[in-house]
């Protein structure tokens, strides 16, 4: 571990207390391999992470109600009306084989 980054962790004052010894005991149980030269870093970041955290549920949201659809906008839908006219025996005239209007194809799995 750096001399820097162990002055830093000690200069931070956090709301949430997080320990390098708390990192490495959750890196262990989660079976990941902390370089020990990173430790601090990371208990910084995290804390800063933790912060941020309570920073957000510190606002006071009475009386908001929750965003359900960020756009706010609703889908605008045409009429569900016949357009074109049925052309199926037109087009069924030329394919190969064609029984009571469906086209039949080969076989494929056997």
């Amino acid at each position: 571990m750096s001399e820097n980054s162990l002055e830093e962790f000690e200069k931070v004052s956090c709301s949430v207390q997080i320990t390098p010894d708390t990192i490495v005991k959750v890196a262990h149980l989660a079976r990941l391999a902390i370089p020990e030269n990173r430790v601090y870093s990371y208990t910084l970041i995290i804390g800063d992470i933790l912060n941020l955290v309570a920073q957000m549920n510190a606002v006071n949201t009475d009386g908001i109600e929750p965003l359900l659809n960020p756009l706010d906008a609703t889908q605008l839908l045409r009429a569900d009306e016949v357009t074109e006219t049925n052309q199926r025996e037109l087009y069924q005239s030329v394919a190969p084989r064609v029984e009571e209007g469906l086209y039949l194809v080969p076989k494929v799995i056997e």
